[in-house]
């Protein structure tokens, strides 16, 4: 999820909207995290699932991410105090858990949905993956003009990210 992340942020500029869905333990703070290496970001980054936001400032004059968390959330009232918007042009905005609440927050976003695979599926035919990995699927979602556009990147460069993995 991770080195999936660190793919994903080569695509991502300031005004991007990314809204993570899955299950608890599917790998949406991990992914961040990734997101969070490629863009360059300052401080670890951490799930803030106590403090619902957090921003890290890029360290080479890339875009800063603002990570939330939003599964405490339970209306878009809640997620306008929070006043995202207000950093949503100059900065990667990431949302976990913000199937239904964020989208209005820009006119295009990437909805990526990671999903636990049934146990008994073999995902892994060829054992590329190393001992301790555990399988995902992970669906991505272009909604808007920018991201029906960047629909073909993301299908290349992720294709590559699984090939590569």
């Amino acid at each position: 999820m991770r080195a999936l992340g660190e793919r994903l942020a080569r695509l991502l500029r300031p005004g991007d909207l990314v809204v993570l869905n899955g299950p608890l333990g599917a790998g949406k703070t991990t992914l961040v995290q990734g997101i969070g290496a490629g863009l360059d970001v300052r401080g670890p980054v951490t799930s803030p699932t106590f403090v619902i936001a957090r921003i890290h400032q890029a360290r080479r004059g890339g875009p800063p991410l603002v990570h939330v968390d939003a599964y405490r959330l339970s209306s878009p009232a809640e997620v306008d105090d929070l006043d995202l918007d207000a950093d949503l042009e100059s900065s990667v905005t990431v949302v976990e858990w913000g199937g239904g609440l964020v989208e209005r927050l820009a006119p295009s976003w990437l909805d990526v949905t990671i999903v636990l695979p049934d146990p008994d599926a073999e995902l892994d035919p060829g054992g590329a993956l190393d001992a301790g990995d555990e399988p995902r699927i992970v669906r991505l979602a272009g909604r808007g003009e920018r991201w029906a556009v960047a629909a073909g990147s993301v299908d290349l460069t992720l294709s590559a990210a699984a090939q590569a993995l």
